[in-house]
């Protein structure tokens, strides 16, 4: 590759760069912004959280048309292909987490009356670590560092046990009080799509461990299903 071409394709590569992190900004003013709509049952910030998914869904495109005429046009090879093969896995997952805030945001309109209960008080906890996670996340994609995404990765435990703790906490409700399933079952898919943001986040640390190793791994397998019964 002429240096022409090297540095066409670097100014290419650091503007999908800038434009991915860009996106992972958004992703994470969405999970704040959805779990306060929804523990505040703020309809306002809730309507805003769904327009605002179009913005996230716009800049995906973008970003995914730029890695392929990369790959059509640069021609790149070895690191340089893996982390644009990456960055548009990445991506894909950094829209599906805007997705599952807006799942949490549409909580609001799936309600009558305020919230009755306790495990509330888990959400916001959760959707603090999720946000760190993230952050730290795109920081190791940045720095193409595999030791900063394993501890990412390790990290989403965190997400999981806070997880089971709101799933145990919402099946005792159910029990105890019937008359408030309604109510558990709108929690617990939002906490769901929380533990799912969790997830991944994971799944953009194995991408930056792939950008630096060449290596595909697993670095946090889903918990044991029992661990909910």
């Amino acid at each position: 590759m002429s240096g022409q071409s090297r540095g066409v394709l670097d100014r290419e590569m650091h503007s999908v760069q800038d434009d991915l992190l860009r996106l992972a900004g958004m992703v994470e003013q969405a999970v704040e912004g959805a779990v306060r709509a929804m523990v505040g049952l703020d309809e306002v910030l809730a309507r805003q959280i769904a327009a605002d998914d179009a913005n996230v869904n716009a800049l995906r495109f973008k970003i995914e048309e730029a890695c392929l005429a990369l790959i059509a046009t640069q021609q790149p090879a070895a690191g340089d292909l893996r982390a644009i093969v990456a960055a548009m896995n990445i991506v894909s997952d950094l829209e599906r987490m805007a997705d599952h805030a807006a799942g949490i945001a549409r909580t609001v309109f799936n309600i009558a009356g305020p919230w009755s209960l306790e495990p509330l008080t888990g959400f916001p906890r959760m959707a603090e670590l999720t946000r760190d996670m993230l952050r730290r996340a795109m920081r190791a994609y940045v720095d193409r560092d595999a030791a900063k995404a394993h501890k990412v990765a390790e990290d989403d435990d965190q997400i999981d046990d806070l997880y089971l703790q709101v799933f145990g906490e919402l099946v005792s409700v159910m029990i105890e009080d019937p008359a408030k399933t309604s109510q558990s079952l709108k929690l617990l898919f939002a906490a769901h799509n929380l533990e799912r943001i969790g997830d991944r986040i994971t799944n953009i640390a194995e991408r930056v461990v792939f950008i630096a190793s060449g290596e595909m791994q697993e670095l946090n397998p889903e918990p044991d299903e029992t661990r909910l019964l």
